[in-house]
């Protein structure tokens, strides 16, 4: 979800080669924190199950998104990234189904979370519960196959001179944000102030879903969708609830930042049991 602001084709060498240098070089350590939760070769069988929150979370029983589907294709699976929650890989699917109705796509759909989540190596402070995935703004491909999905470029659509989205943006793009974020099982959507203040300034019929899309920055290529925690998962924790209204007054810019923060490894004590189990 989140990067430094390298150019696109980099930023995916660089991820890689550190993502080979941790799966190589380490294993679990007993220091509870200091694990590397990427190396875990799949999810832990079992009734679905979120212990944390987005920021600092584990996950038993994830669902792994199937590569392709009707509306969407996944891209760089060699991340092993497209685990989750089962409601939010049925919410990628309804929403590839969504899109497909509308006469657009395929949706490229990026990282989701580790096979048990957890904190990642790279990339990303949340994805750690199940419940987040980040959908590209490219809706220019398409089926392709799977080797060819690796380290595709991600164009970033906001002029960083104007802090405005520039002329690659599309009714389509606008749609797709209106589509993902037109889910009760919606919690946040988050995208650049650019891309909020584009789709304030639109007239819709309905407006509600407009309160769940949040400025944010390093969001200017991609959106980031997360999800409520579902019925039943008592050691979920949801974020609070946004603010009332649309959320179109005073839209801030959102550069990206020099430096993004380290994800939390201060996980519930649960999630020991999580990582260790064969």
């Amino acid at each position: 979800m989140l990067f430094t602001p390298l150019p696109c084709m980099a930023r995916h060498a660089i991820v890689g080669l550190l993502n080979a240098t941790l799966l190589m070089g380490l294993g679990h350590s007993s220091a509870f924190g200091q694990e590397n939760w990427a190396a875990v070769p799949g999810p832990l069988d079992g009734e679905p199950r979120i212990i944390g929150h987005h920021g600092g979370a584990c996950l038993v029983g994830a669902e792994q998104l199937p590569a392709d589907g009707v509306g969407y294709q996944a891209v760089d699976l060699q991340r092993h990234r497209h685990y989750g929650h089962p409601s939010l890989v049925d919410y990628i699917e309804q929403l590839g189904q969504r899109v497909d109705e509308a006469g657009f796509g395929p949706i490229l759909v990026g990282d989701m979370a580790q096979p048990r989540g957890g904190p990642m190596p790279t990339g990303h402070v949340s994805h750690q519960s199940g419940l987040d995935v980040d959908i590209w703004f490219r809706l220019d491909l398409p089926q392709l196959e799977h080797q060819d999905r690796e380290g595709l470029e991600q164009p970033i659509l906001v002029d960083p001179a104007t802090q405005r989205v520039d002329e690659r943006w599309t009714e389509q793009h606008a749609e797709l944000i209106r589509h993902a974020a037109d889910d009760p099982r919606v919690a946040r959507i988050f995208v650049d102030g650019a891309v909020k203040r584009d789709l304030c300034s639109r007239e819709w019929d309905d407006r509600s879903w407009l309160r769940r899309v949040r400025p944010w920055h390093s969001h200017d290529e991609h959106l980031h969708v997360r999800l409520r925690c579902p019925p039943g998962q008592t050691e979920c924790v949801d974020q609070p609830a946004p603010p009332a209204g649309e959320g179109c007054q005073s839209i801030p810019n959102t550069p990206r930042p020099p430096v993004y923060p380290s994800p939390s490894r201060k996980l519930p004590p649960a999630c020991q049991a999580v990582l260790d189990a064969e």
